[in-house]
């Protein structure tokens, strides 16, 4: 009998011990998934609605209360129908979606409550009187807002009692099932185990010896041989062992002897190092690469194109192309722009994120003959990033309070609610209020950024008609642009269907940059918005005759707090950081064509809704 039949014969105890542990386990795990469903079906979804409803409401009171505050007051009706159709539709997955006692109950509650606000937000519109709909506001809407809000947080209360509620219920179970597998667990391993271990103890005594031989050879004694009797694969093993320690004793007095001990020195110095390194040769084939490489690629050195291909994760290996393309084309040592040039890779110890940089192999003549690429894992470098961001959106969105009041506190002292006001206060006061807006506009941004890189925003993208999204997007703003008595026109192509975007987000996008574009373009200049076909997109682009942006800032302006020399004060540099990242969660891109004197053109792409051809 083969050793190889012995060791499963051997090994047949355990593995029935693990089958019995695995339907155990599979059966455990389905258990649970049902409390996990349940949870999500009933009440997650409820949560949501509410938390949207709330989010609604209180973005229509805000329309309200900048819309009386603004010089310049715009269509109220209008400029809230969003928030207005958004909770109407949040409202209605609520009360399609009752599953707690007594939630029935709150959601009509809910609903007159949002009616009576509707009423009154209504009659606030119709009102001509600015000073009585200021009264209205704060006496009536402000208590129907409260109402509203007050309502949806006793739904969303209800769902979050119910989740945490079956939550613990599911902990329990999950406790309970724990301890019986468990148990069993540890039955049938011991059992599993002892069998085992008896059976292969008797088997494996010769490789003990064989291990200690290989030791010594290992430290260099290649005069150690290994006395294993019988005919079995171990006494075959043996045998090569023996032979290979006498020809390595061979190699060792010889100078390719010498040769290969430097190879495995400069071998040892590249697998000492703790991030993945790997060799290319000039026609893109891995020469050599670290142990630390081989664990993250998954491939050893030498390997085939084509197994190469299979082996290697599909990001990781477009990325490696990418930088040894780079290197290899003559352009000189790569290196990364940022945590984005990172990619992830999943791994034994679970998710890390990798960021290259290559230089270039130089032969004696000066000619490139290969590559270097390191790894650099920056996983926790990037969570202390994140972890930035997230104090940085928290403080923001802790400010947002305190400034709504303190914007209040200024308006009614500007409107000398509290008392007459001289001349000298009051103008302290509008700076003051001019300051508090461009603050709440940044506080804003700062979250919306946050939201949007963290993923915690979900885009719904839906097919829109080009002319409507461009439409929706001009129309809010051409009062400010009679105002500072510029000229906004669109130019759309015709024929141009629709594209698949999130409209919300995509608005977002075009008020960003219409807004730079109203704060860049003196009177008399003009503001044009063109969309216009390309090969499975359509292009939008934002022109103004302003005074352009040199072009070395072309790309840092799409950073994080950057603002070109020139930059109104007041801005934080954040619209167009947001507007990319927006534009790219659709799969778009996003640019700027300028040069200084002649204005500018910022543009980016939407994927435009394929419409497949019917068959007569």
């Amino acid at each position: 009998m083969s050793l190889r039949l012995k060791l499963l014969l051997a090994q047949a105890p355990l593995v029935a011990a693990l089958a019995a542990v695995g339907v155990g386990a599979v059966w455990t795990l389905a258990s649970l998934g049902r409390y996990s469903e349940a949870i999500l079906r009933d009440n997650y979804r409820s949560v949501l609605a509410a938390q949207r409803m709330k989010e609604a409401i209180e973005r229509m009171h805000d329309v309200a209360t900048e819309t009386l505050i603004a010089e310049t007051r715009a269509p109220l009706a209008a400029a809230a129908a969003a928030q207005r159709q958004r909770f109407e539709e949040e409202l209605r997955i609520e009360e399609g979606n009752v599953t707690e006692p007594g939630e029935r109950d709150a959601a009509r509650r809910l609903r007159a409550a949002w009616q009576l606000y509707q009423t009154q937000f209504d009659q606030l519109a119709a009102l001509g009187d600015r000073d009585a709909a200021r009264h209205f506001l704060a006496t009536t809407l402000d208590a129907s807002c409260a109402a509203v809000r007050e309502a949806a947080d006793t739904i969303l209360l209800m769902n979050q009692d119910a989740i945490v509620h079956r939550s613990d219920a599911a902990k329990r179970e999950a406790a309970r099932m724990s301890h019986w597998m468990v148990l069993a667990a540890l039955a049938a391993f011991g059992i599993g185990a002892l069998a085992s271990a008896s059976a292969a103890a008797r088997l494996l005594q010769p490789l003990g010896l064989l291990a200690r031989t290989v030791s010594r050879i290992g430290e260099g004694d290649f005069d150690a041989r290994v006395a294993v009797s019988g005919t079995d694969e171990l006494a075959q093993l043996a045998g090569a062992v023996n032979a290979m320690a006498m020809r390595l004793g061979h190699y060792r007095r010889s100078s390719l002897g010498e040769l290969l001990l430097a190879q495995h020195g400069a071998q040892a110095a590249i697998d000492s190092m703790p991030d993945p390194v790997v060799i290319y040769e000039r026609s893109g084939r891995i020469l050599n690469l670290n142990r630390a490489g081989e664990a993250v690629l998954g491939i050893e050195a030498g390997v085939a194109e084509a197994e190469m291909a299979v082996r290697m994760p599909a990001p990781l290996r477009a990325m490696l192309e990418r930088v040894t393309g780079h290197v290899l084309g003559g352009k000189g040592p790569y290196v990364p722009k940022g945590f984005e040039d990172a990619v992830a890779v999943t791994t034994r110890e679970g998710e890390r994120h990798f960021l290259p940089r290559a230089t270039p192999v130089h032969a004696e003549d000066g000619t490139i003959t290969g590559a270097a690429v390191v790894l650099q894992d920056v996983t926790r470098l990037r969570r202390v990033d994140e972890l930035r961001n997230d104090l940085v959106a928290t403080v923001a969105h802790e400010l947002r309070t305190p400034l709504t009041s303190l914007r209040m506190a200024i308006h009614l002292l500007i409107e000398q609610t509290a008392g007459p006001l001289t001349e000298k206060q009051a103008d302290l006061l509008y700076a003051t209020r001019d300051d508090c807006e461009r603050l709440q506009a940044t506080v804003d941004e700062v979250l919306d950024l946050a939201r949007i890189q963290s993923g915690r925003i979900e885009l719904n993208p839906r097919p829109t008609a080009v002319d409507t999204l461009v439409d929706a997007a001009v129309d809010p703003d051409r009062t400010a642009a009679d105002h500072r008595q510029l000229l906004l026109e669109t130019e759309v192509m015709p024929g141009l269907g629709e594209v698949l975007v999130d409209r919300e987000r995509i608005q977002l996008v075009f008020s960003n940059l219409l807004t730079n574009a109203l704060r860049h373009t003196k009177p008399g200049g003009s503001i044009t918005v063109r969309a216009r076909a390309t090969d499975d997109s359509v292009r939008f682009e934002v022109s103004e005759t302003g005074e352009g942006i040199a072009p070395e800032y072309h790309h840092a302006i799409f950073e994080r707090f950057v603002r070109a020399p020139g930059e109104t004060p007041g801005a934080a540099g954040l619209g167009l950081p947001i507007a990319k990242d927006i534009v790219e969660a659709h799969g778009g891109e996003i640019g700027v064509k300028s040069t200084p004197g002649s204005g500018s053109t910022f543009w980016f792409t939407l994927p435009r809704v394929v419409v497949a051809a019917q068959s007569g």
